[in-house]
Formats: C-alpha cells, sequence, structure tokens
C-alpha cells in the first residue's frame, strides 16, 4: 500500500458519518425499487416526563431493526417493556415490514425476546469474553 495512510483510532464522528453516506449510496443503487430506510424510536415516559423505557432502531423495505432497548430497573417486570416492543413492531408493520431482527448479549434480556416471540438464528460465542454471547434474534410479524 506504498502511498498510503493508514491510522487507527477512538472515536470518529466524521468517518462514521462518511461511511454511512458511503454506504448510503451503495444500498440504494442495490435497492432502486427499495424507499430509503427510517429511523424508528419509541419511548415511554412517566408522570413526571422522565424516561422510563425506549427502543431505537430503523425500517428498510420489509425489515425492521432494534439496536437499543433499555427499560428502567424500577418498572421492569412490569409489562412497560413488553408493550414498548409491541409498539415498535405495530409501527414497522404500519411501515410494511415483514420481519424485526435484534441481538441481545447473554447477560442483558434474552429471555425477554424469547418472551416477545423472537427467535434465536444464531449466536456469536464469547463476545465479549468467555462466558458470554451475542444472540441474534428474528420475529416474523
Amino acid at each position: 500500500m506504498d502511498g498510503w495512510t493508514t491510522t487507527t483510532g477512538e472515536a470518529d464522528a466524521a468517518l462514521d458519518q462518511r461511511l454511512s453516506d458511503e454506504l448510503d449510496g451503495v444500498n440504494a443503487s442495490a435497492t432502486a425499487a427499495v424507499p430509503a430506510a427510517r429511523e424508528l424510536t419509541v419511548k415511554v415516559l412517566d408522570d413526571g416526563g422522565d424516561l422510563v423505557a425506549g427502543v431505537s432502531g430503523w425500517t428498510w423495505g420489509e425489515a425492521a431493526g432494534i439496536a437499543m432497548t433499555w427499560v428502567h430497573a424500577k418498572v421492569r417486570g412490569s409489562g412497560v417493556g413488553a408493550g414498548l416492543l409491541r409498539a415498535f413492531e405495530e409501527e414497522a408493520r404500519a411501515r410494511g415490514c415483514a420481519r424485526v431482527f435484534v441481538t441481545s448479549f447473554t447477560f442483558q434480556a434474552p429471555g425477554f425476546y424469547e418472551r416477545a416471540g423472537y427467535r434465536e438464528i444464531f449466536r456469536w460465542q464469547g463476545v465479549p469474553v468467555d462466558g458470554s454471547d451475542d444472540v441474534h434474534f428474528r420475529k416474523d410479524l
């Protein structure tokens, strides 16, 4: 790689944006008949306006993906998370999605997704360390 410079570093917002823009162009070209991806978020606030649960992800064509889900410890097990997930799925369905994908580490909430009808499609063992796995799920809507 004569004449090229390679650097390694930490967070790089400009690089992330450039990569996203470049990949968006590749994706748009390969899927010209599919509308562009859209973000999808759902949040639950308590009576005081404080966030108690949220989910963020995306929809693209017939697929939806959940990037992050969080439910405050004080309301876990109360049904708030299940309602949050249902709201995400309902909006994904309204946007024409037929399936949802999500990942969860074994120390997070894989059982939560399984109870909601998600099925494991594969896992990366030893991520981020031995004894933990990164579990990938799919649910057909």
